[in-house]
């Protein structure tokens, strides 16, 4: 396998931690490179689940460096209580490794996260309340506290001091002052201080020595700050070229883009949502394909695959080819559609626009095919599959122009077409 960056293709939740976790064997590293513990990645492996949110998903292989790199942002209560769970589970997370220059989301950052999305009202973006947005906030405006810091007890009193008299007319005093936040932080610097290092040159070593690094994206291209439905969006950049800032490595690295797409698509939250069905498909969807949040819990609006948006993420990510996921919960359904263009005001757009207030007002345009009632879980070869499977994908890749590389047919690692990568 050549170096590898998985990035989301739709709004997250496309099954990036199955297809991560089914690559990370044959990595020697696997380096998350964005995004915080809003992100959750679902992975299994030998019959036990393992719901992870910061954590790299490659972190069950042992012999695989997981590296949380400088893109991030860190809960490190999260966090801690992530590594406790996968000790509970066999694994000692011995081989993770956290960049001194990601930076912390801090207690006071997930009451700012919620003050603020209270103030918004009715015009909420549907944040998950984990403090993403003040964290980020913190960083751009050089107010951050980084997971260095935590090695350095003066320096960062100052930072915490800093940061509480920035926002002293918006916390409550009683729940947030520098005794109590220092004596939380002395916790943390003692757990995480073995896993602290200098990613940037770790990676750029590896690199050089011809070893195998891939790197994981977390939401997806439609929920990047820059590229994405703003300002329905999360507050980094979920996009490929992002790897090479938020790692520290050079971007001439990577040699394959696998953007991850389910086979449908699906949104969490508030937002444009072009091919959502509302209804009996919508609901078959959402029961049979456990369409639930993995970080929120709340069920996720479900419909039919949006090619129009897809081949924007390949543009924007530059993706070789497409891992689609969670093709099996098609199956039993007689009739599969696909949007292929939006109608707006009477005209057929065939780029995705920028502006949310067109998108509200889009309707799809769509494309059918027969649907296939075999179970597809055990199917191990493209050719195996129904032929309306096979149409369907061959579609796909001709709308796109790129291959379908890998097919996700059940949740198990095992359950898994794939072609040479």
């Amino acid at each position: 396998m050549q170096n590898t960056i998985v990035v989301g293709a739709q709004w997250g939740d496309e099954g990036k931690g199955k297809i991560t976790h089914y690559l990370s064997e044959h990595a020697h590293a696997v380096v998350r490179f964005s995004g915080g513990d809003n992100a959750g990645h679902t992975v299994i492996q030998a019959g036990k689940t393992f719901k992870l949110h910061h954590l790299p998903s490659g972190i069950i292989y042992p012999e695989v460096l997981a590296v949380m790199a400088n893109g991030m942002v860190v809960n490190p209560d999260k966090l801690l209580a992530e590594i406790e769970q996968i000790k509970t589970q066999g694994y000692n997370g011995a081989n993770l490794r956290i960049s001194d220059r990601a930076h912390l989301i801090m207690p006071y950052h997930l009451y700012l996260d919620g003050y603020e999305e209270e103030k918004r009202g009715n015009k909420s973006i549907g944040t998950t309340k984990r403090g993403i947005g003040p964290a980020y906030q913190d960083k751009v405006k050089r107010s951050g506290i980084r997971v260095g810091d935590l090695l350095y007890p003066e320096i960062l009193k100052e930072r915490i001091q800093q940061s509480l008299d920035s926002y002293r007319d918006i916390l409550p005093s009683d729940q947030f002052n520098l005794e109590s936040l220092l004596a939380k932080t002395q916790k943390w610097a003692e757990s995480l201080a073995p896993y602290i290092t200098d990613t940037s040159v770790l990676l750029d070593g590896m690199l050089r020595e011809g070893k195998t690094v891939l790197f994981e994206g977390a939401q997806g291209a439609l929920l990047d700050i820059d590229h994405g439905t703003y300002p329905f969006v999360t507050s980094s950049n979920c996009v490929a070229g992002n790897y090479s800032a938020g790692c520290g490595v050079s971007p001439i690295w990577a040699k394959e883009i696998i953007g991850v797409s389910k086979a449908y698509t699906t949104r969490v939250g508030t937002g444009a949502f072009m091919t959502e069905d509302t209804g009996e498909t919508g609901r078959f969807i959402l029961e049979k394909g456990v369409e639930y949040g993995t970080t929120t819990g709340r069920p996720r609006r479900c419909g039919w695959l949006d090619l129009l948006a897809l081949r924007y993420a390949v543009r924007i990510n530059g993706l070789t080819g497409l891992a689609l996921t969670k093709l099996d919960v098609l199956s039993g359904l007689p009739e599969i559609k696909v949007g292929v263009g939006y109608n707006y005001k009477d005209k057929l757009i065939k780029e995705f626009p920028a502006q949310t207030h067109i998108l509200d007002d889009c309707q799809p345009e769509y494309r059918s095919f027969p649907g296939w009632s075999e179970e597809i879980t055990e199917v191990r070869s493209r050719e195996k599959l129904p032929a309306p499977a096979r149409e369907y994908l061959s579609f796909i890749e001709d709308y796109l122009q790129i291959p379908v590389k890998i097919i996700s047919v059940g949740p198990e690692a095992h359950q898994t077409i794939q072609e040479i990568i």
